[in-house]
C-alpha cells in the first residue's frame, strides 16, 4: 500500500529523510517561485543538490559500458545563478547525472519508487524512474533525460523527482543486509559499479 503523509512524517522524525520539510515548499521566503519540495499527500519531493552534478559526453574511441563504466565519459556541469535561482545546463539531447540533497534511510518493510515531476516533464526533461529499496540508506544518484533539442535548466536546491513510498510485509532480506553496492551513497555522483 501507498504511505501517506502521516506516515511520511511520522518515519522522518525517527530519521527516514535528512533535512526533512514537513509541508510543500512552491516560494522560498522572498516570494521566489520555486519547484516544490517537501511532503505531499502520498509521496515526498526531494531536491536535487547544488555539489555535483555530471553530464555524459561522448569520447572518442569509448564506448558506455555499465560492466566496465569509463568515468571520463562523464563531465561536471558548473553551477550557475540568475534571477530565478540556481542551476546546472543540461544540453538537448543528453544525460545526466544529479545528487539528492536529503539522505533516505528507507525501513525494511518499505520500497520508494522515485519518479519524476511533471514541471520538468512539460518542459522535455524525464527523470528516469528508480527504486529505493528496503534498508537502503544514502543521497540517491539521480538521473535525467533532456529529450528536447534545446539546453535546459535542471535547478539545485529545488524539487526535481518525487518519492513513493510502498509498504508491505518485511522482506526477508534487505538491501542493507544483503550489503547492496549502492548502500551508504555519499552526497555525490555515484556510476554504475557490478
Amino acid at each position: 500500500m501507498i504511505k501517506n503523509d502521516r506516515w511520511i512524517k511520522e518515519q522522518a522524525a525517527q530519521g527516514m529523510i535528512e533535512p526533512f520539510q514537513p509541508s510543500l515548499v512552491r516560494h522560498t521566503e522572498g516570494e521566489l517561485a520555486v519547484l516544490s519540495f517537501g511532503l505531499s499527500s502520498y509521496g515526498y519531493d526531494i531536491r536535487l543538490s547544488p555539489k555535483d552534478f555530471r553530464i555524459f559526453r561522448h569520447v572518442p574511441g569509448t564506448i558506455i559500458d555499465p560492466k566496465r563504466f569509463n568515468p571520463e565519459n562523464l563531465e561536471s556541469a558548473h553551477l550557475k545563478e540568475d534571477e530565478l535561482g540556481t542551476f546546472f545546463i543540461l544540453p538537448g539531447h543528453s544525460y545526466g547525472l544529479g545528487v539528492a540533497l536529503e539522505k533516505l534511510n528507507i525501513p525494511n518493510n518499505v520500497t520508494v519508487l522515485c519518479i519524476g515531476k511533471s514541471t520538468y516533464a512539460r518542459a522535455g526533461i524525464i527523470a528516469n524512474l528508480t527504486p529505493a529499496e528496503a534498508g537502503w540508506r544514502g543521497h540517491l544518484t539521480l538521473e535525467f533525460s533532456n529529450s528536447s533539442p534545446a539546453d535546459a535548466k535542471i535547478y539545485a536546491n529545488e524539487g526535481c523527482v518525487q518519492l513513493l513510498f510502498l509498504g508491505g510485509e518485511p522482506c526477508e532480506v534487505s538491501y542493507d543486509q544483503r550489503r547492496g553496492k549502492y548502500q551508504d551513497q555519499p552526497q555525490e555522483v555515484v556510476v554504475a559499479r557490478i
